[in-house]
């Protein structure tokens, strides 16, 4: 069986499909239909501007050196539930390199440590408003009010070194 045959008798091993690339003309074409589609949609379902403005101010609150501290553990998926317990407090762990920030949520606030213990300012990001400004102690522990019902963040800053958390719902 020859080459050609196995490719569908054309001598081509890629005549269309995602392999075929198209000429200038295409290109063109498909630029401007996603043109008209982004007009259309900016005309039709427009972004509302309050969430405009929270995206942009959210993205502005972005350290370009802070390292990300990765969610590694979330009671609400990876924890077993406990029979009896109505409402437990939802436990979330962070880690990034050495650090670990254990965070404890409940109606009435947030508690949490640093591990290895130390001490830092953390700033509780939400968006545009102004967030929340905790202290850990020597021993790494914080306190403070519940955090907000929409996305929130943490920022710590220990010594010369800045952390932000992920974003995540309380």
């Amino acid at each position: 069986m020859r080459d050609d045959d196995e490719a569908g008798g054309s001598g081509e091993l890629f005549d269309e499909g995602p392999f075929d690339r198209g000429t200038d003309e295409d290109a063109v074409e498909q630029s401007r239909t996603e043109d008209e589609l982004r007009q259309a949609a900016a005309i039709l379902d427009p972004v509302p501007a309050e969430l405009r403005r929270i995206a942009v101010e959210a993205y502005a609150l972005h350290d370009l050196d802070a390292r990300i501290a990765e969610l590694t553990f979330d009671s609400l998926v990876d924890a077993i539930p406990v029979r009896g317990v109505a409402d437990p407090p939802r436990m979330l762990t962070f880690h990034t390199g050495e650090l670990t920030v254990d965070v404890e949520v409940t109606p009435h606030g947030l508690m949490g440590q640093l591990l290895p213990p130390q001490e830092a300012s953390i700033e509780v990001l939400s968006g545009p408003r102004a967030g929340a400004r905790l202290t850990a102690d020597d021993l790494g522990r914080f306190i403070g009010d519940p955090p907000p019902a929409g996305p929130f963040a943490l920022r710590l800053r220990t010594g010369d070194e800045t952390v932000v958390t992920e974003w995540l719902r309380a």
